[in-house]
């Protein structure tokens, strides 16, 4: 592997440098959500009104995946410059073909019992029923995603090993009861047992006892896909430890990352049915929002941000634990996107500006 293909923390390349295919995605994309406009109604103002659907839902995208990048970024650092490459190449592709239109399209063939081409001929020609199995999925996959994204923020703040805290009286209390072995998976079972419940008892006719079993076995789900994933990611990596002799993260971190930006990737697109039943117009806006993810991941780890800005991090994980309960709450009541895109993003500006001020304090912003 060439040393190109290596990201190196301290670069001093400029902003728009790591920008430059995100702004050709987005003119390229924009460009055929225009020319899609035409083709399906033939007239200047719905060509219009599907390129500002793209806009927005690219907007969308990049507000929800904040945190997702400071993650991805975290986890990347660590790993070799072959699977930091392949992450960004590969990944790629499985983040936008994978969960951008394979994935909305798997629902239907569930849900509805059809097959793969079916699902793609309605998708194109009866996008309203379309999009009414998409969002009659939502309990399921709200319950699946927010557990697997709480059980990623739980483990982040219950680390013995932790030993920088932001929300220093909270995050030292959790560091204390760490060494409780499995306290994030009982702090997770106690919430889904309450959630549960909530769903049962509603007087709501889309809720009651069935949907509160559909919520708690997809949590369930959600719950060991977590532990599977955990467990097989720290075989590999000591499986491939010991054929290379590294001790850095490889195929194992890039299995974990995957799950990880799919269950990021629940909100988004279930949230885009909200703005259009097109999932071609999804898929080129929510493919945009990917392309600005990759770059700030890139620009992240090469200019050594998470290093420099010491909670950052924290407030990534804070964003995503809210995102997961926000998750729960939405088998309940809508909370629209803009709220949780918008929430996740001010906690990381907090982070920052907190990260910030304590390097002007002691000293250490050269």
């Amino acid at each position: 592997m060439s040393h190109k293909t290596s990201l190196q923390a301290g670069s001093d390349k400029p902003l728009l440098s790591y920008l430059k295919w995100a702004l050709i995605t987005t003119v390229l994309g924009l460009a055929l959500g225009a020319w899609l406009g035409w083709e399906t109604t033939g007239t200047v103002s719905g060509m219009l009104t599907v390129f500002f659907i793209c806009a927005v839902l690219a907007v969308l995208e990049i507000s929800l995946s904040f945190d997702n990048a400071i993650v991805n970024a975290n986890k990347l650092k660590d790993m070799t410059p072959e699977w930091q490459h392949r992450f960004l190449t590969w990944g790629l592709l499985i983040a936008v073909f994978g969960m951008r239109i394979v994935f909305p399209l798997l629902i239907v063939v569930i849900a509805a019992n059809v097959g793969p081409w079916t699902a793609l001929v309605m998708a194109a020609t009866d996008p309203d029923q379309y999009s009414q199995i998409m969002m009659d999925a939502h309990l399921p996959i709200a319950a699946f995603g927010g557990t697997f994204l709480m059980m990623v923020a739980l483990s982040f703040f219950f680390n013995h090993e932790k030993d920088i805290h932001w929300v220093r009286w909270l995050e030292e209390k959790a560091a204390s009861y760490s060494s409780v072995k499995g306290i994030e998976i009982a702090v997770v079972l106690i919430i889904m047992m309450i959630f549960s419940k909530i769903i049962a008892g509603s007087d709501d006719p889309k809720l009651g006892p069935v949907a509160a079993n559909t919520f708690f076995y997809s949590a369930i789900w959600g719950l060991l896909t977590f532990l599977l994933v955990e467990v097989l990611g720290g075989i590999l990596d000591r499986s491939q430890q010991m054929l290379e002799g590294a001790a850095k993260g490889g195929l194992g971190a890039f299995l974990y990352l995957e799950v990880l930006d799919a269950s990021f990737s629940f909100d988004g697109v279930i949230g885009a049915f909200a703005l259009t039943s097109n999932l071609f117009v999804i898929a080129i806006g929510l493919g945009i929002g990917a392309m600005y993810v990759r770059s700030m991941t890139i620009m992240l780890v090469e200019k050594g941000t998470l290093t420099e800005y010491r909670f950052l991090e924290h407030g990534a994980f804070y964003a995503i634990l809210i995102l997961s309960v926000i998750m729960y709450v939405q088998s309940l009541v809508h909370i629209p996107e803009v709220i949780t895109g918008m929430g996740g993003a001010a906690l990381i500006g907090v982070a920052l500006w907190s990260s910030i001020r304590w390097n002007r304090v002691h000293g250490s912003d050269e």
